[in-house]
């Protein structure tokens, strides 16, 4: 029981306001939750899991539990409010039947019941109801427990008292309809990550997430006394501070708008930059984050130009420069969130951007003022960055000068293909000129481009962008790609619509692997956001039988599937194990791993951007003890390891 509720505010049945019917939800997943895939199966879980922070946010919750069931139902509960039970006035029907039937009935359109709300417009509940086989609701008002049940958003009885209570709270328990999704199997990892990024923009809110399939039950308990200071400390992990201390402050603008931001410099080239408002991840920015940028170039120019650290003659540092090696986190709450788009993933209030740049302005200017060695670290990383900026400028310049046509040096290794700069058409890149000479022959030469790499690339976790234009080994890619880097980059002038990583199933073939995934992630990271990159997947085995026109093969790909085909092909069967993608001639190579109709691909997805980040850091930076210890951990789960 939450003990430090509010009471100034009233929350009944006359605080819900319906604003239209709940049909089409089914017939049309999509527009709602985005896919009918895992993505929009998770989704059903975050809508829930927001009505409850929505509640912490208004400061009457402060205890959520998510449990995946054995039977694969999720399970819900808060203690917060609850939501009411009383008769609606306008429906005539109990408060929560309406919330959970009527698309767009809540408490967050007006009618005082939140001042600051996330979650998708306010249709979470019903939705989720609409989408399920079915669903139960139990409401602790202080006095009673009340139930009611649903099959596919319709209720199957009336609501009705089944206990007496001094708590209160919410509890919602459902199952998604296998008749709309593709799968029903809930993914541990990706909702942890979500929940503890939410137990982190709400401090002092408890989490508590429990995996209950299975004989052994998982549970994380998530809490962040220090909120997005600890966020940025969770995300630095792994990572070499500049400085100890990471910064914090907040302002606030009257009741309708507040700003939390969290920010420390690291040794990293590269900078993570993290915006929410009202919870939700922006993770196409917006005015809060328009206003970050603009007050931390600012107030370092102005720090940097007071002290002298940057003389009459040098120019001011420029916006990359001030976050090279930045990590930072943005949270803004505001009373009414002007989103752009369905999916509300970039802020249009410009109050926002008013707001975040006073306030560092304000609280930076007098961090640095107060912290002179923090404050001369930072400014010394931001000019480094600035005279690497102009390094690679030249750099830059200089790989212009030798175009695609006459840079032979470079690029002489590429086969073009006829139909270069359609969205159909493919570059292979693949590791060593034996199995890019097998790709060459294999490949269909209309829309299959192939480059080989020869030697390990440069690790840009631990390079700047100058170092990049400089590599010969990563320099034919950028050419090759077309799209440029870093803030240059520009999607539309990609030459190939799919970027296929082929690389032998091995020790080095994981690091050229991890080496260019890295390199996309840091420099050309739309490739990976607009899903180009894919990885190729050459068979492990080749099992066959007879010989010349009488010859039966089956390529498989682990030790399970060799086993089964030699058990289909029987007696005589012999087996060959590919080391690497020079023993396969093209013609095995086409047909197992570059045609369409036949091969396997694993597009990457950035299913966690922060995730992804600390990983890369991890395990392609400076610090070995980190690097060491998941090693250690996830070393059980290696399976085909070739040394």
């Amino acid at each position: 029981m939450n003990d430090n509720k509010p009471v100034e505010t009233i929350y009944d049945e006359n605080q819900i306001q319906v604003l239209e019917g709940l049909e089409a939800v089914r017939k049309r997943p999509g527009m709602y939750i985005g896919s009918v895939s895992i993505t929009g199966l998770h989704h059903l879980v975050y809508e829930i899991v927001d009505n409850s922070i929505d509640e912490a946010l208004a400061g009457y919750c402060d205890l959520i539990k998510v449990d995946i069931n054995p039977d694969g139902t999720v399970t819900v509960s808060d203690n917060g409010r609850g939501i009411p039970v009383g008769i609606h006035p306008t429906e005539g029907i109990p408060t929560v039947q309406v919330v959970l039937t009527i698309l767009h009935a809540g408490g967050k359109f007006g009618g005082g019941g939140y001042k600051v709300s996330g979650g998708l417009h306010g249709v979470g509940s019903s939705v989720v109801n609409a989408l399920s086989s079915h669903l139960e609701v139990e409401v602790s008002d202080g006095m009673h427990v009340y139930y009611q049940s649903y099959e596919r958003g319709k209720p199957t009885c009336e609501l009705k008292v089944i206990d007496d209570t001094d708590k209160t709270g919410t509890k919602i328990t459902f199952m998604p309809d296998d008749e709309i999704f593709e799968t029903l199997d809930f993914d541990y990892d990706v909702l942890l990550k979500r929940l503890r990024e939410q137990a982190f923009l709400n401090k002092g809110v408890r989490i508590i997430f429990s995996d209950r399939r299975g004989g052994e039950v998982r549970t994380e308990e998530l809490y962040a006394e220090g909120g997005i200071k600890e966020f940025v400390e969770y995300i630095n992990d792994g990572k070499d501070p500049i400085h100890d201390e990471v910064v914090y402050f907040e302002a606030k603008r009257g009741d309708d708008m507040e700003v939390e931001v969290a920010m420390q410099y690291t040794t990293s080239y590269s900078e993570a930059l993290l915006s929410f408002a009202n919870n939700i991840h922006t993770i196409d920015g917006g005015m809060h984050e328009t206003g970050f940028k603009s007050g931390l170039t600012r107030v370092l120019n102005d720090y940097a130009r007071k002290y002298k650290i940057l003389k009459e003659k040098d120019d001011n540092l420029s916006g990359d420069d001030t976050r090279e090696g930045l990590t930072a986190v943005i949270s803004v709450k505001v009373a009414e969130a002007q989103f752009e788009g369905q999916t509300k993933t970039k802020l249009g209030n410009s109050g926002a951007r008013t707001l975040v740049e006073s306030a560092l302005t304000d609280k930076l200017s007098a961090f640095l003022e107060e912290n002179p060695k923090t404050a001369r670290a930072i400014i010394e990383k931001t000019i480094s960055a600035a005279r690497a900026r102009e390094a690679a400028r030249r750099a830059r310049e200089n790989s212009r000068k030798g175009s695609m046509a006459n840079n032979s040096s470079l690029l002489g290794k590429l086969a073009r293909c006829t139909d270069e700069g359609s969205d159909y058409a493919e570059l292979f890149i693949v590791e060593g000129d034996s199995a890019g000479g097998s790709a060459k022959q294999g490949r269909h030469r209309r829309y299959q481009a192939v480059l080989p790499l020869w030697g390990k690339m440069l690790n840009v976790e631990k390079s700047r962008i100058d170092k990049v234009y400089a590599n010969e080994k990563l320099l034919p890619i950028i050419q090759a790609l077309g799209a440029g880097i870093g803030e240059e980059f520009n999607s539309d002038n990609l030459r190939y619509g799919k970027i296929i990583i082929m690389a032998d199933a091995d020790v080095d073939g994981a690091h050229i692997r991890t080496l260019l995934l890295t390199f996309f992630f840091r420099y050309m990271r739309p490739l990976i956001e607009e899903g180009h990159v894919y990885i190729a997947q050459p068979p492990l085995y080749k099992v066959f039988k007879g010989k010349n026109k009488d010859i039966v093969e089956r390529f498989v790909f682990d030790e399970a599937a060799r086993d089964a085909a030699i058990a289909e092909l029987g007696k005589g069967a012999k087996v060959q194990r590919y080391k690497g993608l020079g023993e396969m001639d093209p013609e095995e190579l086409k047909e197992t791993t570059m045609d369409p109709e036949k091969r396997t691909i694993l597009r990457v997805d950035l299913e966690d951007a922060i995730e992804a980040d600390k990983i890369f850091s991890l395990l392609m930076g400076e610090k070995v003890e980190p690097r060491r210890d998941f090693i250690e951990e996830n070393a059980k789960y290696v399976s085909n390891l070739d040394i």
